[in-house]
């Protein structure tokens, strides 16, 4: 049923008319990007990012718990 739909010469609304000279409307080409791309952010690669995430990560719920010992808010099992 809708495996012709573009190339159809047939109205789809009763009442409609098909007009095959319009022209076309087509997008403006644009340069083809080289496909090599450097994806490096701050010069680091993914696996370099993904390190230095983690690393940060775990140094911010290091800190925390130690603020949270700190402050009192939570007293170690001693």
């Amino acid at each position: 049923m809708f495996d012709d739909l573009r190339d159809s010469n047939q109205p789809i609304f009763e009442g409609e008319q098909v007009n095959k000279a319009e022209p076309v409307l087509t997008t403006p080409k644009r340069p083809v990007a080289s496909k090599k791309k450097n994806k490096k952010i701050l010069g680091m690669t993914a696996i370099q990012r993904f390190v230095l995430a983690t690393l940060l990560f775990v140094m911010i719920c290091l800190v925390g718990a130690a603020l949270l010992v700190l402050t009192g808010k939570i007293a170690l099992p001693l």
